[in-house]
């Protein structure tokens, strides 16, 4: 064999890597971006109105393993070139990053304190609502989103919700909620107008909890925060 078709071998896998990566990052998303981003938008935006309701968001993509589908939508709808993005280890892979950059253009960080949106799992890979930014006094909404996946939006440990946009009292019973939720829920809480909001995402479901909703256990009704009301 030449020098050349030995050059040529080597380099074949690699140029198949290449290719088959910048098809991971260009397929998979809406297959109608403008009318699906607005009906995800909406569906979101309704969610935070009323926190504790669920709402539906659309399906027809299929982002890069290991992002799931809901973080997925979540991503095409609100990231752009202005919104700084944090990817937890467990979702951070070239494939996720090039998807990411074709389909939003949106620039990611590293640390959790420099995002507009952050996208984790529930789980040791998830930091602590402390490590992500709160905002400021002067402007409270520059802080972080943090988009969570957890195991289903139904089924877990009952959490009783108070706050804006709840008439009374809502129920959420979301499964797999990192250990210590409500505690953190609570701390973020009293930092208000500061704080960062969620959203749980659960298959192509999701529950948006802002910053000023109390989130208590439903088995003893009462909350360990005094912030916002």
């Amino acid at each position: 064999m030449t020098h050349s078709a030995q050059a040529s071998a080597s380099q074949a896998p690699s140029s198949q890597s290449a290719v088959s990566m910048s098809a991971a990052c260009v397929e998979g998303g809406f297959s109608d971006p403008v009318m699906e981003a607005q009906v995800a938008f909406r569906a979101l935006m309704d969610a935070t109105a009323r926190p504790g309701s669920l709402c539906d968001l659309p399906g027809s993509l299929a982002p890069p393993a290991p992002l799931p589908e809901g973080l997925g939508a979540v991503a095409l709808t609100l990231c752009d070139p202005d919104t700084p993005v944090w990817l937890a280890p467990a979702y951070d892979t070239p494939e996720v990053r090039g998807w990411l950059a074709f389909h939003c253009a949106c620039p990611l960080v590293t640390e959790p304190a420099e995002s507009v949106f952050a996208f984790a799992p529930a789980g040791a890979d998830c930091p602590p609502l402390t490590a992500f930014n709160s905002g400021t006094q002067e402007y409270p909404d520059r802080s972080t989103t943090l988009v969570l996946a957890v195991e289903a939006l139904e089924g877990g440990a009952p959490l009783n919700l108070e706050g804006p946009g709840i008439r009374s009292r809502e129920t959420l019973a979301a499964a797999g909620l990192p250990e210590g939720f409500v505690a953190q829920r609570a701390e973020n809480r009293a930092l208000f107008p500061r704080g960062s909001d969620l959203l749980l995402v659960a298959g192509l479901r999701g529950c948006a909890l802002p910053r000023t909703t109390r989130v208590t256990a439903a088995s003893t009704g009462t909350s360990t925060d005094e912030g916002a009301e």
